[in-house]
C-alpha cells in the first residue's frame, strides 16, 4: 500500500464539538491523506461518536499533555508531509493542495508555512494573521512565533533526519520550544504567503491559561542575558519586519469554514475590511 501524501494529527481532549469541525475541514481537502486524532479518553461525548467516524484514524488513549499525544500521532503516521492542527483549528478549502504544490515545485525547501484567518467562536472574523519565518533569539524571548502551527507543514524526512518529536516536559510551550530546535538544526523554511487555516477563539484558548503564563516565564528565565536586554529592539525589528512585508494590510477577501451551525457544509464569510488587530 502507497503512503499517503499527507498525515494530519489531531490532539483531542474535552473539544467534542470544536474536533468535528476540525475533521470535516481534513476531510473535504481533496489530498492523499490520513487524519490521525489522538484522544485522551475525553468525558465529553467525543468517544460516543469519534471511534465510529471513518474518515479519521482514532486512537483513544491517556497521554502526558499536547505534545505527547502529537509525538504519539507522528510516531504511527506514514505520510510524506506532517503537520499537526488542534480541535479548535480548520484547513481552508484547498490548503493542502497549495502546501502539496509548494514542495513539489520547491524540493529542498523541508517546512512551510501558511496565513491564518482568525475567527470567532460563531465563525465570524476576527483578525488576520500573516506569518514570518520565524528568528532565532526573538522566538526566544519575545512570545511570539511568528507562525502557527495548524498552518505548519512539514516534510516527514527532515522531522526523522533531525529527531525533532516535541518535548513533553512542557504542556503549553512546546511548540515554542521546538521552534528553536528546528532553527538550530538549520531548517530550510520559506512562507506560502497563501491563507491555509483558521484558529478559533474560544475564549478558552490555553495559552491564555496560568500554566502557559508560568511557562512563558520559565522559557524567558532560560535565555541569555544578553538576548533578554535586547528584547525591546527585537521586537521592533520584528514589527518593521512586517510592515516592510505587508502583513498589517490585507484588501477585502472571502473564507469559508465549518460552524457550530454549518456542520456538514462550509459557511461563507465575506470580510469586506480586515484587520491585523486581535480582539480577544
Amino acid at each position: 500500500m502507497s503512503r499517503p501524501t499527507f498525515s494530519i494529527v489531531t490532539p483531542s481532549f474535552r473539544n467534542s464539538k470544536w474536533l468535528k469541525l476540525c475533521i470535516a475541514s481534513v476531510a473535504d481537502q481533496g489530498v492523499s491523506l490520513e487524519h490521525i486524532v489522538q484522544d485522551a479518553v475525553s468525558d465529553d461525548g467525543t468517544l460516543d461518536w469519534l471511534p465510529q467516524d471513518m474518515r479519521v484514524k482514532a486512537y483513544i488513549e491517556k497521554d502526558k499533555g499536547m505534545y505527547d499525544a502529537v509525538n504519539r500521532g507522528f510516531g504511527r503516521s506514514n505520510g510524506e508531509i506532517l503537520a499537526y492542527i488542534n480541535c479548535d483549528e480548520q484547513y481552508l478549502p484547498g490548503a493542502l493542495q497549495k502546501v502539496e504544490k509548494f514542495f513539489t515545485e520547491n524540493p529542498d525547501v523541508d517546512m512551510v508555512f501558511g496565513d491564518v484567518v482568525i475567527v470567532n467562536a460563531d465563525g465570524a472574523f476576527n483578525c488576520f494573521r500573516k506569518v514570518q519565518i520565524p528568528w532565532y533569539h526573538h522566538t526566544w524571548v519575545c512570545s511570539n512565533l511568528c507562525t502557527f502551527t495548524a498552518a505548519t507543514f512539514m516534510r516527514r524526512k527532515a522531522v526523522e533526519e533531525h529527531h525533532l518529536t516535541f518535548d513533553t516536559k512542557w504542556r503549553d510551550l512546546g511548540d515554542a520550544e521546538w521552534m528553536l530546535r528546528v532553527i538550530r538544526k538549520g531548517i530550510r523554511m520559506e512562507m506560502l504567503k497563501e491563507y491555509t487555516s483558521s484558529f478559533t477563539e474560544t475564549g478558552a484558548n490555553m495559552n491564555m491559561l496560568p500554566n502557559a503564563i508560568r511557562e512563558k516565564k520559565e522559557f524567558l528565565d532560560a535565555a541569555p542575558f544578553w538576548t533578554k536586554k535586547m528584547a525591546p529592539a527585537l521586537r521592533a525589528a520584528h514589527r518593521a519586519r512586517r510592515l516592510l512585508q505587508g502583513a498589517y494590510s490585507q484588501s477585502a477577501f472571502d473564507y469559508r469554514i465549518f460552524t457550530l451551525n454549518s456542520l456538514s457544509e462550509r459557511a461563507l464569510f465575506h470580510v469586506e475590511n480586515p484587520t491585523s488587530r486581535w480582539v480577544r
